[in-house]
């Protein structure tokens, strides 16, 4: 019994098997060019990524290299030895005059031991912010500097200090500061009767 195709009404015609043979082919090359296009160009623009990330790799390694911040913990275990260790050999010296120059400093200080190094430090339009560091080469040249406390420099009496270092990380508490948009409140009860009755 044969069918008729209801949608042509036309029988389905007959093909030898090389006549199919050459469509399916004929239909794969048609669709394998644009695919196989496809492929290679993706597999172009993926390397050329990958060739990017390996770039910005190889800069960001360079930028870490220089700017130390790839340290073994060995390294930067003895950075912060030899900080502390400079910090106990060092001084702060508060109430500096704002006119005074570091060779000042360095000769108020002399007589205590030999100076390393002076510090006065400015802030970011280089105004001295009226205080000062002073590192020494000998540890006892710091008690004795402490000794130089309300001393006058320039006709300011100056604080003196031993130095402390700072912990990362550790920062103190400054409480609650006021603000102008809230005004003030005194504290009050909550209730202003009291709530249980007269007794």
């Amino acid at each position: 019994m044969e069918e008729e195709h209801g949608s042509y009404g036309a029988e389905i015609p007959n093909m030898d098997d090389e006549m199919v043979d050459s469509e399916l082919h004929k239909d794969e090359g048609a669709s394998e060019e644009p695919a196989a296009k496809e492929l290679l160009e993706m597999k172009k623009r993926l390397k050329e990524i990958e060739d990017e990330a390996a770039a910005l790799r190889d800069m960001q390694a360079k930028v870490e290299k220089e700017m130390g911040a790839v340290q073994d913990p060995a390294a930067s275990a003895a950075s912060q030895a030899n900080k502390e260790e400079a910090d106990a050999r060092s001084i702060y010296v508060g109430n500096v005059d704002y006119a005074c120059t570091p060779e000042e400093v360095q000769q108020h200080f002399q007589s205590c031991g030999t100076v390393n190094r002076v510090t006065i430090l400015t802030d970011k339009f280089g105004q001295p912010k009226g205080y000062a560091y002073v590192e020494f080469l000998e540890l006892e040249a710091v008690q004795n500097a402490v000794l130089l406390s309300e001393s006058e420099l320039h006709g300011r009496p100056l604080k003196v200090t031993a130095k402390r270092t700072n912990v990362p990380g550790m920062k103190q508490f400054r409480g609650r500061r006021f603000n102008p948009y809230m005004g003030y409140r005194p504290w009050r009860p909550a209730y202003p009767y009291s709530p249980y009755g007269y007794g």
